[in-house]
């Protein structure tokens, strides 16, 4: 395979409502994987392939994805620092790929701006799966080895002391988010409806300056406002 295979953008035909995913890994056979699994889905379209960080930056400004998957250890660029930059100017969400379930980096990742990560033997399903959750605004935080290696890498992180903007229930949403509720658990829990929950959900995102769920797990372990292993 060529470099310039490395890094292709695709022509976007897809019907209207498609999801538009973005890969970078610096492994061919990763990258070829992922983007077969990825265009065999009805729902979903590859508008680019790139095998360097900084190659990834560039496509996501002209490609406008909706969610970007990106190898955290890639050579021009780290997959964080493409995060970051790409989260300046794209309304993107970030799925990292890693190979090891604890690399030290991971916490970096979500810290960074990045919804959720997976390992690079995700099975096809699940790898589809989770562009879906993350294209939808949902924390891609449902395995339990994600919800242990945020707790811990937040564990190891200083809390914040300050004096929290949110109501009372708002703060009790949050703290079941961080829990790995969801919206329909959630409002089960605290006996109202889904619809309401949703409004909390987005009032507190909006108080405390986050992009999405994931964010506000890390909020709340950082914050003390969950303490981890609880």
């Amino acid at each position: 395979m060529t470099a310039s295979d490395h890094h292709r953008t695709f022509p976007d035909t897809a019907p209207h409502g498609r999801i538009r995913v973005l890969i970078a890994d610096d492994q061919p056979v990763v990258l070829r994987g992922f983007a077969a699994v990825l265009r065999a889905q009805p729902d979903l379209t590859v508008v680019g392939t790139a095998s360097d960080g900084a190659q990834a930056v560039r496509l996501a400004r002209e490609t406008h994805p909706d969610v970007a998957l990106l190898d955290i250890r890639m050579p021009e660029m780290n997959g964080i620092e493409a995060a970051r930059r790409i989260l300046d100017t794209e309304a993107t969400r970030i799925i990292m790929i890693t190979t090891f379930d604890l690399d030290d980096y991971v916490y970096d990742a979500l810290s960074a701006g990045a919804s959720g990560f997976l390992l690079k033997d995700v099975r096809a399903n699940d790898l589809a799966e989770a562009v879906r959750t993350v294209a939808r605004g949902d924390a891609l935080l449902a395995p339990k080895i994600t919800r242990r290696l945020v707790a811990e890498f937040a564990r190891q992180r200083r809390p914040v002391p300050a004096g929290s903007p949110l109501t009372p229930r708002e703060a009790e949403v949050l703290r079941l988010i961080a829990r790995g509720l969801s919206n329909a658990e959630i409002a089960a829990d605290l006996v109202v409806t889904e619809h309401t929950v949703k409004t909390h959900v987005a009032r507190l995102l909006a108080k405390l300056g986050l992009r999405d769920r994931t964010q506000a797990v890390i909020h709340a372990y950082e914050t003390g406002l969950v303490v981890p292993h609880a």
